[in-house]
């Protein structure tokens, strides 16, 4: 009974109004306004499942679900079943259903990706047979097709014939009689045909009068010459009849036998179409999927003495008991109550202020207090209903990620219960909620009653024998002690959420903050979490005394004495009663009377609170100038990342220009050697010649070759001055140079109001310049001489330059067509002749590139080889490579 209150309460009905809106067939508007609660969290995952493989084939290309065709087809199957005999409109839905399957079975077979929804696709019969006899006996209209038996098109073959004759007929004595009849048509009464004849001349077409017109002025009369041939009609039409019902009652005697499968196709489709109605209510609240929390096993020590209550069995000094616990915590970032997201979006709405909800794995009770009309209650009633929609396998309305656990009961006491028929007041509808909700919780879970009278109430007057409404209340109410009590019977504790709004209101304030603080101490050990609104000061404390507690209020703008409903956690609110009421018109003067009457110790109370929520505002302002701080470092960090890539892209097209400009003038080179080559095999060699040659060689290496060319003279060394800026790397600070370096290579320096000595080798211009030091200036004169010797050396003992390679036909080998193993034993030949030249020239064409890469993995490996090289363009370019000799 509780549980549907609380659907009551939280207004699921209508949730599932809108969700219905979504559905395609009657089937799934049918389930969504109906929509079921799953008992376990195996059928919540299944179904949640269904939702999200139905959201992907909704946002991908073509492969929406399409419902066309499918109806409601269940009261047919049931009067098939019994025997009934179904008409042409019922087969014709029945075909058109079967059809509809097929087609959702196909869209679901051909996507990859979702196992859940090709398990339901393959529990789909589509019974093709069937679909096509009943399409070839019923057509369009619904009607039997003269094609269903050679019979039935006989019978109406004479019926049009007799049809014709009759029409003939009557034609002709109303052309004859034109002056008697009323209107020139030929009508039918009684399944007879007729003509309108005026009444005063009726005995001028003798026949039978079948009707008469509501005036009397026109009678219709069937003439004798048609009587015959109208008894053979209604013949022929009885005929047509048993014959249609015959065809009709083979084709429901067919379904008839395969209602099971049939019966099991609805329940699929329906199935299906709820599962795509989800996943688009989900997509339209912008929502997403929900995680749930998996519960772990906490250790908790405590006293003897609530132990030994507890337990009654455990002797040892340090007792521990494992006690049930959330293994992350609850986060519901920017959820939004989806009932309020309709109303904005379709009703012309206030905006919806989203909240945030994120209690920690340990926390068991939440108190939320603030002022009135300031978003408590809806807090209440938007956790309550993401709990459900979760539940059911919807998303949730909130932002990833989503993470709540999977409660087996979802209980709420929201709003007024007062009965004037059932005597109740707001206080006895309350407290009569509260008990059918922990009766759900269990009866194991209730304290004896011997107990709960150790209760003590504030000026309760137990001793004349009378007893308040409150204390009434609290006698039937399982209420534990609030120490630390867990009994091991309870373990685990119900998975419970329980949603309390003003709890032990509408009572004497004492009495009811007493007994909101004995029931959450009770919840607090026999639900998994619990949210209570409350403007008990009392509750607000329970935080510091238990570890289960954490308080929440919502805030309230004192500037603008407007409520904003968004959710402050850590923080007790503020009623601000007096502010509201000024707001909503009572007279000041009797809002500052009462303010008079407002206690000192409240004042002071609340203006530590409104510090405190000071205090957030400001780390929130901070927070948000952090964020943006961040957004615009990544998008600063993004644009420098950009210029990067364009910088090395320009770097990648400069290398490129680069080595085309240097195989430019390596061609023209080359091309330049080969005349000079030409010129000395055209004529006689001599040495004179020869020396000539080489001499013009020696001219184009220097012009082609950047190694021969004469190296750029080295910038002078950075040497820092008094008063220069300079740079210090190791402490990343600019310095001002106060003396020059000293025959230690020390020099001082001051940056800000500190001074310091630092050796040269620490410092760097402002330019990224580095001094030289002594000894880097014998390192240099060192490699100078060595460099002197080196060239010296090479002077006295000349060597031919294998750079300047010069193709002949002793240096130049063809493998075009042959194998890579033949090729590599041609080319180790030639290398071996090809020693006094210092280079060969393999010829192996492009082609594949298969030989190209064998004979470069070959010369990789050759010992005699240093390296290789693709020819130029104009000597043959990927088909010719160029090996130099060591």
């Amino acid at each position: 009974m509780i549980q549907s209150e609380t659907l009551e309460l939280l207004e699921w009905s209508r949730l599932c109004q809108h969700l219905a809106t979504f559905a395609a067939t009657k089937l799934g508007v049918a389930a969504a306004l109906d929509l079921q609660i799953p008992a376990t969290q195996a059928e919540t995952a299944e179904l949640l499942a269904q939702t999200q493989e139905a959201y992907q084939l909704d946002n991908r290309p073509g492969g929406a679900l399409a419902f066309e065709g499918i109806q409601d087809i269940g009261t047919s199957l049931q009067r098939a079943e019994l025997q009934g005999l179904l008409s042409g409109e019922e087969l014709l839905a029945i075909a058109t259903t079967l059809a509809g399957a097929r087609q959702l079975r196909r869209i679901i077979d051909s996507q990859p990706d979702v196992p859940t929804l090709k398990d339901l696709a393959a529990q789909l019969r589509t019974y093709p047979e069937i679909e096509q006899e009943i399409h070839r006996c019923i057509d369009d209209r619904a009607q039997v097709a003269d094609r269903a038996t050679p019979k039935l098109a006989g019978i109406r073959v004479q019926i049009r014939q007799l049809r014709d004759r009759i029409y003939q007929i009557l034609q002709g004595i109303l052309q004859r009689q034109s002056n008697a009849v009323q209107e020139q048509v030929i009508t039918q009464r009684n399944a007879r045909f007729v003509i309108p004849v005026k009444a005063p001349q009726k005995d001028a077409i003798p026949g039978i009068v079948h009707d008469s017109s509501a005036s009397g002025a026109t009678l219709y009369v069937e003439p004798h010459n048609t009587v015959n041939l109208n008894n053979q009609m209604r013949q022929f039409l009885r005929q047509e009849q048993v014959e249609e019902e015959a065809v009709r009652r083979a084709l429901t005697e067919q379904v008839a036998v395969v209602k099971p499968d049939l019966d099991r196709l609805l329940v699929v489709v329906t199935t299906l179409d709820l599962a795509t109605a989800k996943a688009r209510y989900g997509f339209w609240l912008e929502a997403n999927p929900p995680n749930f929390i998996e519960l772990g096993n906490t250790e908790l020590a405590a006293n003897k003495g609530e132990i030994a209550e507890a337990e009654n069995s455990e002797n040892s000094e340090n007792p521990k008991v494992q006690i049930p616990n959330l293994r992350s915590q609850i986060t519901l970032r920017q959820l939004r109550h989806p009932l309020l997201v309709w109303q904005q979006q379709y009703e012309q709405g206030f905006p919806v202020v989203p909240i945030d909800l994120t209690i920690a794995p340990h926390i068991r009770v939440v108190a939320i207090t603030g002022p009135n009309t300031g978003g408590k209650t809806v807090t209440l009633k938007t956790l309550g209903l993401a709990a459900l929609m979760a539940k059911s396998g919807m998303f949730v309305p909130a932002r990833e990620p989503v993470e709540l656990p999977w409660f087996d009961n979802i209980l709420a006491d929201i709003g007024d219960e007062q009965s004037l028929q059932q005597s109740l007041s707001t206080f006895s509808g309350h407290i009569r909620r509260i008990s059918r909700i922990l009766a759900v919780l269990g009866n194991k879970s209730q304290a004896p009653e011997a107990e709960n009278s150790n209760l003590s109430i504030p000026n309760s007057p137990q001793e004349d024998g009378e007893f308040t409404e409150t204390q009434i209340a609290v006698s039937a109410l399982p209420i534990l002690k609030p120490k630390l009590q867990i009994p091991h019977s309870q373990f685990p504790i119900p998975k419970s959420l329980v949603l309390l709004d003003e709890v032990g209101a509408g009572t004497d304030p004492s009495e009811g903050s007493a007994l909101a603080i004995a029931l959450l101490q009770y919840l607090a050990q026999n639900s998994l979490l619990t949210v209570a609104t409350t403007h008990f000061g009392e509750l607000k404390a329970l935080k510091y005394q238990d570890s289960r507690f954490e308080n929440a209020s919502v805030e309230f703008d004192d500037r603008s004495m407007q409520p904003t409903y968004r959710l402050l956690w850590g923080i007790p609110g503020r009623s601000n009663a007096l502010s509201i009421a000024k707001r909503l018109g009572l007279l000041p003067s009797i809002v500052a009377e009462a303010q008079t009457y407002v206690g000192g110790a409240s004042v002071d109370v609340n203006q530590v609170i409104a510090g405190l929520e000071a205090q957030r505002r400001k780390q929130e302002t901070k927070a948000r100038e952090a964020t943006q701080l961040l957004q615009q470092t990544e998008k600063l960090h993004q644009e420098v990342s950009q210029k990067a890539a364009a910088l090395k892209e320009r770097e990648r097209e400069l290398k490129i220009a680069q080595e085309v400009a240097v195989n430019e003038a390596i061609g023209t080179a080359k091309s330049e050697i080969a005349q000079i080559i030409r010129r000395l095999q055209s004529g006689n060699q001599t040495a004179q010649k020869a020396q000539q040659a080489t001499e013009t060689l020696n001219q184009i290496s220097q012009q082609h070759l950047p190694s021969r060319k004469a190296p750029a003279k080295p910038k002078p060394g950075f040497m820092p001055k008094v008063g220069d800026r300079i740079r210090i790397p190791s402490l990343g600070q600019t310095a001002e140079v106060l003396s020059g370096p000293d025959a230690n290579e020390e020099l001082s320096v001051r940056f800000g109001i500190m001074k310091m000595t630092v050796k040269l080798a620490e410092i760097e211009s402002l330019d990224g310049q580095k001094p030289e030091t002594k000894a880097q200036l014998a390192k240099i004169a060192a490699q100078a001489q060595a460099t002197a010797k080196a060239k010296q050396a090479q002077s006295e003992v000349p060597k031919p330059n294998p750079e300047i390679a010069i193709r002949t036909a002793n240096n130049t080998i063809d493998l075009r067509g042959a194998r890579v193993s033949d090729a590599e034993i041609e080319v180790d030949r030639a290398l071996s002749k090809a020693f006094e030249y210092g280079v060969l020239w393999i010829v192996h064409g492009k082609g594949t590139g298969q030989l190209r890469r064998g004979i470069h993995e070959f010369l990789d490996t050759h010992p005699q080889v240093s390296r290789y090289e693709l020819a130029s363009q104009k000597e043959g370019g990927g088909g010719v490579t160029i090996a130099f000799l060591k």
